[in-house]
Protein backbone atom coordinates (compact mmCIF):
# COMPACT_ATOMS: atom_id res chain seq x y z
CA UNK A 1 0.00 0.00 0.00
CA UNK A 2 0.79 3.26 -0.60
CA UNK A 3 2.78 4.87 2.62
CA UNK A 4 0.65 8.36 1.72
CA UNK A 5 -2.89 7.25 1.87
CA UNK A 6 -1.79 6.17 6.09
CA UNK A 7 -2.10 10.04 6.15
CA UNK A 8 -3.77 11.47 3.20
CA UNK A 9 -7.05 8.65 3.98
CA UNK A 10 -8.64 9.31 6.99
CA UNK A 11 -7.40 13.27 6.75
CA UNK A 12 -9.69 13.55 3.52
CA UNK A 13 -12.31 11.02 5.16
CA UNK A 14 -12.32 13.29 8.66
CA UNK A 15 -12.51 16.74 6.54
CA UNK A 16 -15.61 15.97 4.20
CA UNK A 17 -17.24 14.18 7.03
CA UNK A 18 -17.40 17.53 9.36
CA UNK A 19 -18.11 19.59 6.40
CA UNK A 20 -20.75 17.65 5.71
CA UNK A 21 -22.20 17.42 9.12
CA UNK A 22 -21.92 21.48 9.15
CA UNK A 23 -24.04 21.37 5.67
CA UNK A 24 -26.19 19.08 7.05
CA UNK A 25 -27.25 19.87 11.03
CA UNK A 26 -29.37 22.47 10.04
CA UNK A 27 -31.81 20.39 8.13
CA UNK A 28 -30.98 17.66 10.33
CA UNK A 29 -32.29 20.03 12.92
CA UNK A 30 -35.62 20.51 11.34
CA UNK A 31 -36.47 16.93 9.85
CA UNK A 32 -34.32 14.24 12.23
CA UNK A 33 -35.12 15.49 15.66
CA UNK A 34 -34.40 11.81 18.43
CA UNK A 35 -36.89 12.95 20.94
CA UNK A 36 -36.38 11.35 24.47
CA UNK A 37 -38.23 8.82 25.45
CA UNK A 38 -37.94 6.44 28.95
CA UNK A 39 -35.71 4.43 26.95
CA UNK A 40 -33.64 7.04 25.99
CA UNK A 41 -29.80 8.28 27.23
CA UNK A 42 -30.65 11.55 26.33
CA UNK A 43 -32.89 14.22 27.84
CA UNK A 44 -33.30 16.87 24.98
CA UNK A 45 -34.27 16.66 21.29
CA UNK A 46 -31.36 15.90 19.45
CA UNK A 47 -30.95 15.93 15.30
CA UNK A 48 -29.91 12.57 14.39
CA UNK A 49 -28.47 11.01 10.90
CA UNK A 50 -24.73 11.94 10.97
CA UNK A 51 -24.17 8.56 9.89
CA UNK A 52 -25.01 9.85 6.57
CA UNK A 53 -21.79 12.19 6.94
CA UNK A 54 -19.75 9.20 7.79
CA UNK A 55 -20.67 6.89 5.23
CA UNK A 56 -20.29 9.67 2.09
CA UNK A 57 -16.77 10.78 3.84
CA UNK A 58 -15.65 6.88 3.89
CA UNK A 59 -17.23 6.50 0.13
CA UNK A 60 -15.34 9.34 -1.21
CA UNK A 61 -11.90 9.00 0.93
CA UNK A 62 -11.90 5.61 -0.58
CA UNK A 63 -12.73 6.44 -3.81
CA UNK A 64 -10.18 9.59 -4.21
CA UNK A 65 -7.48 7.31 -2.51
CA UNK A 66 -8.61 4.64 -5.08
CA UNK A 67 -8.21 7.20 -8.42
CA UNK A 68 -4.73 7.73 -7.44
CA UNK A 69 -3.96 4.41 -6.14
CA UNK A 70 -5.40 1.90 -8.49
CA UNK A 71 -6.49 -0.62 -5.14
CA UNK A 72 -9.40 -1.37 -5.85
CA UNK A 73 -10.99 -4.53 -6.36
CA UNK A 74 -14.42 -5.89 -7.22
CA UNK A 75 -15.04 -7.11 -3.18
CA UNK A 76 -14.09 -3.43 -1.81
CA UNK A 77 -16.23 -1.95 -4.28
CA UNK A 78 -19.43 -4.62 -3.64
CA UNK A 79 -18.88 -3.48 0.43
CA UNK A 80 -19.06 0.34 -0.80
CA UNK A 81 -21.88 -0.52 -2.24
CA UNK A 82 -23.72 -2.55 0.24
CA UNK A 83 -23.14 -0.12 2.99
CA UNK A 84 -24.46 2.87 0.68
CA UNK A 85 -27.58 0.12 0.29
CA UNK A 86 -27.86 0.18 3.97
CA UNK A 87 -27.59 3.28 4.87
CA UNK A 88 -30.74 4.05 2.03
CA UNK A 89 -32.81 1.31 3.60
CA UNK A 90 -32.04 3.01 6.92
CA UNK A 91 -32.96 6.55 5.82
CA UNK A 92 -36.51 5.23 3.57
CA UNK A 93 -36.98 3.33 7.38
CA UNK A 94 -36.95 6.65 9.27
CA UNK A 95 -38.98 8.25 6.51
CA UNK A 96 -41.77 5.73 6.35
CA UNK A 97 -41.68 3.09 9.08
CA UNK A 98 -40.77 -0.32 7.54
CA UNK A 99 -41.49 -3.33 9.37
CA UNK A 100 -38.96 -5.59 11.27
CA UNK A 101 -39.25 -8.16 8.85
CA UNK A 102 -38.17 -6.67 5.50
CA UNK A 103 -35.77 -4.58 7.44
CA UNK A 104 -33.62 -7.66 8.35
CA UNK A 105 -34.27 -8.85 5.05
CA UNK A 106 -32.65 -6.04 3.18
CA UNK A 107 -30.33 -6.02 5.72
CA UNK A 108 -29.20 -9.80 5.27
CA UNK A 109 -29.17 -8.84 1.05
CA UNK A 110 -26.38 -6.54 2.03
CA UNK A 111 -24.23 -8.96 3.91
CA UNK A 112 -25.06 -11.39 1.22
CA UNK A 113 -24.14 -9.31 -1.48
CA UNK A 114 -20.39 -8.71 0.36
CA UNK A 115 -20.05 -12.26 0.97
CA UNK A 116 -21.28 -13.07 -2.67
CA UNK A 117 -18.37 -11.04 -4.18
CA UNK A 118 -15.65 -12.99 -1.92
CA UNK A 119 -13.37 -15.10 -4.08
CA UNK A 120 -14.21 -18.44 -4.48
CA UNK A 121 -10.97 -19.76 -2.14
CA UNK A 122 -12.26 -17.43 0.54
CA UNK A 123 -12.59 -19.83 3.34
CA UNK A 124 -11.30 -19.65 6.80
CA UNK A 125 -12.56 -23.05 8.74
CA UNK A 126 -11.50 -25.64 6.55
CA UNK A 127 -13.73 -28.24 8.62
CA UNK A 128 -16.83 -26.43 7.16
CA UNK A 129 -17.88 -27.50 3.67
CA UNK A 130 -18.12 -23.76 2.03
CA UNK A 131 -22.11 -23.46 1.77
CA UNK A 132 -21.85 -24.28 5.36
CA UNK A 133 -19.32 -21.62 6.41
CA UNK A 134 -20.85 -18.73 4.19
CA UNK A 135 -24.63 -19.42 5.58
CA UNK A 136 -22.62 -19.08 9.04
CA UNK A 137 -21.22 -16.09 7.90
CA UNK A 138 -24.01 -14.36 6.66
CA UNK A 139 -25.90 -14.73 10.10
CA UNK A 140 -22.63 -13.58 11.57
CA UNK A 141 -22.57 -10.65 9.76
CA UNK A 142 -26.05 -9.74 10.10
CA UNK A 143 -25.59 -10.24 14.04
CA UNK A 144 -22.56 -7.81 13.89
CA UNK A 145 -24.57 -4.80 11.82
CA UNK A 146 -27.01 -4.51 14.09
CA UNK A 147 -24.81 -5.06 17.23
CA UNK A 148 -23.07 -2.15 15.91
CA UNK A 149 -26.74 -0.36 16.17
CA UNK A 150 -27.61 -1.61 19.25
CA UNK A 151 -24.53 -0.61 20.76
CA UNK A 152 -24.87 2.95 19.51
CA UNK A 153 -26.79 4.16 22.34
CA UNK A 154 -24.50 6.37 24.21
CA UNK A 155 -22.41 9.56 23.13
CA UNK A 156 -19.30 8.44 22.10
CA UNK A 157 -19.90 5.14 22.53
CA UNK A 158 -19.21 4.40 18.81
CA UNK A 159 -16.06 6.44 17.86
CA UNK A 160 -14.85 5.32 21.46
CA UNK A 161 -14.79 1.85 19.65
CA UNK A 162 -14.25 2.45 15.93
CA UNK A 163 -11.44 4.23 16.91
CA UNK A 164 -9.19 2.21 18.29
CA UNK A 165 -10.26 -0.75 16.51
CA UNK A 166 -9.62 1.17 13.00
CA UNK A 167 -6.36 2.03 13.93
CA UNK A 168 -5.47 -1.20 14.95
CA UNK A 169 -6.44 -2.41 11.96
CA UNK A 170 -4.77 0.02 9.86
CA UNK A 171 -1.84 -0.73 11.73
CA UNK A 172 -2.03 -4.31 11.15
CA UNK A 173 -2.35 -3.59 7.02
CA UNK A 174 0.36 -1.05 7.48
CA UNK A 175 2.61 -3.97 8.67
CA UNK A 176 1.65 -6.49 6.06
CA UNK A 177 -1.22 -8.50 7.75
CA UNK A 178 -4.42 -6.98 6.47
CA UNK A 179 -5.05 -6.35 2.83
CA UNK A 180 -4.87 -3.20 0.92
CA UNK A 181 -8.35 -3.15 0.78
CA UNK A 182 -9.93 -3.27 4.22
CA UNK A 183 -7.05 -1.25 5.24
CA UNK A 184 -7.94 1.48 3.40
CA UNK A 185 -11.73 0.99 4.33
CA UNK A 186 -10.22 0.87 7.97
CA UNK A 187 -8.37 4.10 7.49
CA UNK A 188 -11.06 6.26 6.27
CA UNK A 189 -13.80 4.64 8.25
CA UNK A 190 -11.54 6.03 11.42
CA UNK A 191 -11.03 9.39 9.59
CA UNK A 192 -14.63 9.87 9.21
CA UNK A 193 -15.48 8.92 13.20
CA UNK A 194 -12.92 11.45 14.52
CA UNK A 195 -14.81 13.95 12.03
CA UNK A 196 -17.83 13.13 13.46
CA UNK A 197 -16.67 12.87 17.33
CA UNK A 198 -16.36 16.45 18.18
CA UNK A 199 -20.40 17.00 17.29
CA UNK A 200 -21.10 13.60 19.47
CA UNK A 201 -19.35 14.77 22.18
CA UNK A 202 -20.99 14.38 25.81
CA UNK A 203 -23.43 16.49 25.47
CA UNK A 204 -23.96 15.41 21.87
CA UNK A 205 -25.26 18.10 19.47
CA UNK A 206 -25.84 15.45 16.88
CA UNK A 207 -26.47 11.74 16.62
CA UNK A 208 -24.96 8.86 14.26
CA UNK A 209 -28.59 7.28 13.56
CA UNK A 210 -29.57 4.13 12.36
CA UNK A 211 -28.55 5.17 8.90
CA UNK A 212 -24.80 5.81 10.06
CA UNK A 213 -24.42 2.63 12.48
CA UNK A 214 -25.37 -0.27 10.39
CA UNK A 215 -23.20 0.84 7.63
CA UNK A 216 -20.58 1.00 9.91
CA UNK A 217 -21.31 -2.34 11.61
CA UNK A 218 -21.05 -3.91 7.78
CA UNK A 219 -17.33 -1.84 6.83
CA UNK A 220 -15.88 -2.64 10.19
CA UNK A 221 -17.01 -6.59 10.07
CA UNK A 222 -16.00 -6.75 6.72
CA UNK A 223 -12.48 -5.33 7.43
CA UNK A 224 -12.58 -8.03 10.54
CA UNK A 225 -13.74 -10.80 8.30
CA UNK A 226 -10.38 -9.90 6.19
CA UNK A 227 -8.02 -10.03 9.01
CA UNK A 228 -9.38 -13.23 9.68
CA UNK A 229 -9.07 -14.59 6.48
CA UNK A 230 -5.39 -13.23 6.50
CA UNK A 231 -4.72 -15.99 9.14
CA UNK A 232 -5.74 -13.85 12.36
CA UNK A 233 -8.84 -15.38 13.47
CA UNK A 234 -8.04 -14.43 17.33
CA UNK A 235 -6.95 -10.94 16.49
CA UNK A 236 -10.50 -10.40 14.49
CA UNK A 237 -12.33 -11.76 17.62
CA UNK A 238 -10.16 -9.69 20.38
CA UNK A 239 -11.09 -6.60 18.85
CA UNK A 240 -14.59 -5.77 18.88
CA UNK A 241 -14.76 -8.27 22.22
CA UNK A 242 -16.47 -5.67 23.95
CA UNK A 243 -18.88 -5.18 21.88
CA UNK A 244 -19.77 -8.78 20.90
CA UNK A 245 -19.83 -9.28 24.51
CA UNK A 246 -22.33 -6.78 25.61
CA UNK A 247 -24.45 -7.05 23.09
CA UNK A 248 -24.81 -11.14 23.08
CA UNK A 249 -24.89 -11.58 26.98
CA UNK A 250 -27.55 -8.82 26.31
CA UNK A 251 -29.52 -10.56 23.90
CA UNK A 252 -29.20 -13.83 25.38
CA UNK A 253 -30.32 -12.34 28.90
CA UNK A 254 -33.37 -10.82 27.30
CA UNK A 255 -34.72 -13.83 25.03
CA UNK A 256 -34.31 -15.80 28.38
CA UNK A 257 -36.83 -13.14 30.07
CA UNK A 258 -39.05 -13.73 26.73
CA UNK A 259 -38.55 -9.95 26.26
CA UNK A 260 -39.54 -8.61 22.52
CA UNK A 261 -35.30 -8.13 21.23
CA UNK A 262 -36.79 -5.89 18.65
CA UNK A 263 -37.73 -3.18 21.01
CA UNK A 264 -35.85 -0.43 21.88
CA UNK A 265 -34.63 -0.63 25.53
CA UNK A 266 -31.96 0.04 27.96
CA UNK A 267 -30.37 -3.24 29.40
CA UNK A 268 -27.28 -2.93 27.67
CA UNK A 269 -24.05 -3.27 30.47
CA UNK A 270 -22.99 0.23 29.28
CA UNK A 271 -26.91 1.66 29.58
CA UNK A 272 -26.80 -0.31 33.08
CA UNK A 273 -23.20 1.48 33.90
CA UNK A 274 -25.09 4.88 33.80
CA UNK A 275 -27.88 3.93 35.82
CA UNK A 276 -25.38 2.74 38.49
CA UNK A 277 -23.81 6.01 38.75
CA UNK A 278 -21.01 6.25 36.22
CA UNK A 279 -20.86 8.78 33.97
CA UNK A 280 -20.88 9.01 29.96
CA UNK A 281 -17.80 9.94 30.00
CA UNK A 282 -16.49 7.55 32.44
CA UNK A 283 -18.25 5.02 30.61
CA UNK A 284 -16.49 5.72 27.13
CA UNK A 285 -13.43 6.61 28.87
CA UNK A 286 -13.34 2.80 30.25
CA UNK A 287 -14.52 1.17 26.81
CA UNK A 288 -11.83 3.03 24.85
CA UNK A 289 -9.06 1.66 27.09
CA UNK A 290 -10.27 -1.46 26.98
CA UNK A 291 -10.18 -1.41 23.34
CA UNK A 292 -6.51 -0.22 23.53
CA UNK A 293 -6.00 -3.17 25.24
CA UNK A 294 -7.81 -5.62 23.27
CA UNK A 295 -6.07 -4.36 20.53
CA UNK A 296 -2.96 -4.77 22.00
CA UNK A 297 -3.94 -8.55 22.90
CA UNK A 298 -4.88 -8.85 19.10
CA UNK A 299 -1.79 -7.81 17.97
CA UNK A 300 0.18 -10.42 20.46
CA UNK A 301 -2.11 -13.15 18.84
CA UNK A 302 -0.54 -11.92 15.04
CA UNK A 303 3.25 -11.68 16.22
CA UNK A 304 3.60 -14.34 18.57
CA UNK A 305 2.52 -17.50 16.69
CA UNK A 306 3.15 -19.95 20.20
CA UNK A 307 0.01 -21.15 20.55
CA UNK A 308 0.18 -21.26 24.46
CA UNK A 309 1.02 -16.85 24.06
CA UNK A 310 -2.14 -17.09 22.07
CA UNK A 311 -4.19 -18.97 24.28
CA UNK A 312 -3.08 -16.70 26.91
CA UNK A 313 -3.89 -13.46 25.34
CA UNK A 314 -7.18 -14.86 24.10
CA UNK A 315 -8.11 -15.58 28.20
CA UNK A 316 -6.58 -12.39 29.47
CA UNK A 317 -8.96 -9.74 26.35
CA UNK A 318 -11.76 -12.23 27.47
CA UNK A 319 -10.85 -11.49 31.20
CA UNK A 320 -10.10 -7.96 30.57
CA UNK A 321 -14.10 -7.83 28.31
CA UNK A 322 -15.78 -9.16 31.63
CA UNK A 323 -13.97 -7.07 34.28
CA UNK A 324 -15.84 -4.18 32.24
CA UNK A 325 -18.91 -5.60 32.23
CA UNK A 326 -18.67 -6.51 35.86
CA UNK A 327 -17.79 -3.11 37.03
CA UNK A 328 -20.85 -2.24 34.94
CA UNK A 329 -23.62 -3.70 36.22
CA UNK A 330 -22.44 -2.90 39.62
CA UNK A 331 -22.99 0.41 41.44
CA UNK A 332 -20.62 2.59 41.15
CA UNK A 333 -18.92 3.05 45.21
CA UNK A 334 -18.80 7.08 45.79
CA UNK A 335 -15.04 8.39 46.29
CA UNK A 336 -14.08 8.66 49.81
Amino acid sequence: MNSSLVTTAPLVACVICAVLILLLRPMLQRYALARPNARSSHSVPTPQGGGVAVVAAVVASVAISVFFDATADSVLLAVLAAAVLLAFVRAYDDLRTMPVLPRLLMQAAAVGFVLAALPAEFHLVSVLPVWAERVLLLIGGLWFVNLVNFMDGLDWMTAAEVVPVTAALALFGFCGELPSGPTLVALALGGAMIGFAPFNKPVAKLFLGDVGSLPIGLLMGWCLLQLAESGHLLAALLLPLYYLADATLTLLGRLMRGEAIWVAHRSHFYQQATNNGFSVMQVVGEVFILNIVLAGFAAITIWQKSPYVQGISLLLGISAAALVLSRFSRKRKPLG
